[in-house]
């Protein structure tokens, strides 16, 4: 098999382009991936670190509180409708399953 120089050339050239242009690309995902993870790491930073007014939260935002999930939190808008507003953090504490840990531990962060 006979190749001539010109082709090989031509055919070197071309392969040559495409192992950059895959080099490239993935160094710029990988790049990119980067950056999102960073940016889903602050996103949830700062929701941890968000006020939770035990009056007026949502489902989603009473179940970024440590200690509390899917159950808890419906747990506090269920008392939260048939008791009616908390009088003070505190009074968290006589929503089923929720004991004075969670409370201490998510203190800073809840209001009324």
């Amino acid at each position: 098999m006979n190749i001539q120089p010109k082709y090989l050339n031509k055919t070197l050239s071309v392969l040559t382009l495409g192992i950059i242009l895959l080099v490239n690309s993935s160094l710029g995902l990988a790049k990119e991936t980067n950056v999102t993870q960073a940016a889903q790491g602050q996103s949830a930073q700062s929701v941890k670190s968000q006020v939770v007014n035990l009056n007026k939260s949502t489902f989603e935002q009473l179940v970024t509180l440590k200690g509390v999930g899917n159950t808890k939190a419906q747990a506090i808008i269920v008392y939260r409708q048939q008791v009616g507003a908390f009088k003070s953090v505190n009074e968290l504490t006589k929503v089923s399953g929720i004991g004075e840990k969670i409370v201490s531990d998510n203190k800073a962060r809840l209001s009324i």
